[in-house]
């Protein structure tokens, strides 16, 4: 699923990675993204979703999405005023297949200069190497889409039942706007205990459950629990918790210390991001949003549209290779996915082919002559090196 943008170019590069790796597969092709709304009314095309039935993995580049005013207009004018709503095909995916499992690692490669470092005590400086796997649960909490603006009576009735309600008593029912977060415990336990299996299967020492238990005293708290219950099932492997402020804090500290972590999806969406920064950012961030029967696997980055017409294209492909490998561990080509995750290094690490961002340039057309590598030159690198 290539979908809009540098997506589309992203995706190519990683399947060349694939096809040099010795990886052999049938690829087929499934239409997603902005095109088909503008010219269909639906992003995510019923036959696409037919497609990732039948085949049960996707490989995915990006989506661009609009607000919803700038949606309205870019839709063909003979689908308007018809019904037709944009929504965001991949949260509409991760709720239609249940793919309530968002995998995001964060790890650091040696010699790449986007790496965090910090100042010592001394005065010197430290690159303290970071190795961060961040479970974010993808379907419930504040993305779970439950929410409303002048909510319906029945809603609004049973909300002022709550205590806490009063102080919103005297605001015109028109005037408020009420988003849920819901947490059940039936995922709270499969997400904790596929984080516990991670760390046991990969060699980390620890889960930490980072959430806000002391404000959101009932969905953290589930979380929490959950957590406590299942982790005597691991001997081995330390249970830490920690507020998800705190933890922002403590990214520019101590981020070597962390292994797995587990949160809810909007505290899980700010501590991925958070930790990706400290290990390249964008370019880097590879995640997998896994369920019982489909798993799709794609870069966090967007579609980029300035870059998109650049020829050649000057984006980093890396963090949709790093995807890819991780479809690779998903059905058990594990050997292959390090293979490539060590050219990968290796090229990071010698430092003679850089992306622009890598090389601290700004994007645009002349980043080539200021001495940046192209989205191929960086591929052509990863594949010498396989």
């Amino acid at each position: 699923m290539p979908g809009d943008g540098i997506g589309k170019i992203v995706l190519d590069e990683a399947i060349r990675v694939l096809d040099a790796a010795g990886f052999e597969a049938e690829y087929v092709h499934a239409d997603i993204g902005w095109e088909f709304w503008r010219k269909q009314g639906n992003p995510l095309p019923d036959r696409t979703l037919e497609l990732l039935e039948e085949h049960g993995i996707g490989l995915f580049g990006a989506i661009t999405s609009k607000p919803k005013d700038k949606a309205d207009a870019e839709l063909d004018p003979s689908l308007r005023d018809k019904g037709f709503v944009y929504y965001s095909p991949i949260v509409r995916l991760r709720q239609h297949f249940d793919l309530d499992i968002c995998i995001r690692p964060c790890r650091s490669f040696e010699g790449n200069p986007l790496n965090f470092v910090r100042r010592t005590a001394d005065g010197g400086c430290a690159e303290p190497m970071v190795d961060a796997v961040i479970f974010r649960q993808n379907t419930e909490g504040l993305y779970g889409g439950v929410e409303w603006t002048d909510p319906p009576q029945q809603v609004y009735d049973a909300l002022m039942t709550h205590p806490k309600m009063a102080k919103f008593a005297d605001a015109p029912k028109a005037e408020l706007a009420v988003s849920t977060r819901i947490f059940t415990r039936h995922a709270c336990e499969r997400i904790v205990r596929a984080a516990f299996e991670y760390a046991k299967k990969f060699g980390y020492k620890s889960v930490t459950i980072c959430e806000k238990p002391n404000v959101i005293r009932e969905t953290s708290g589930m979380l929490r629990a959950v957590g406590r219950e299942i982790q005597p099932s691991f001997p081995g492997i330390d249970l830490w918790e920690t507020n998800i402020d705190a933890q922002m804090m403590w990214l520019t500290k101590n981020p070597e210390d962390y292994g797995v972590l587990v949160s809810g999806n909007m505290f899980g969406d700010i501590v991925s991001d958070g930790f990706a920064g400290l290990v390249g950012g964008l370019g880097f961030a590879c995640s997998a949003n896994l369920g019982a029967k489909v798993s799709i696997f794609e870069p966090t980055h967007g579609s980029a549209p300035k870059y998109a017409e650049l020829n050649p294209s000057i984006v980093n492909p890396i963090a949709m290779i790093l995807s890819a490998c991780m479809m690779l561990d998903h059905i058990d080509e594990r050997d292959r996915a390090e293979k490539i995750r060590v050219a990968v290094a290796a090229v990071v690490k010698e430092g003679k082919v850089r992306c622009y961002d890598m090389a601290r340039l700004p994007g645009g057309p002349d980043a080539l002559s200021k001495g940046a590598a192209s989205t191929t030159e960086m591929t052509d690198a990863i594949i010498a090196r396989l």
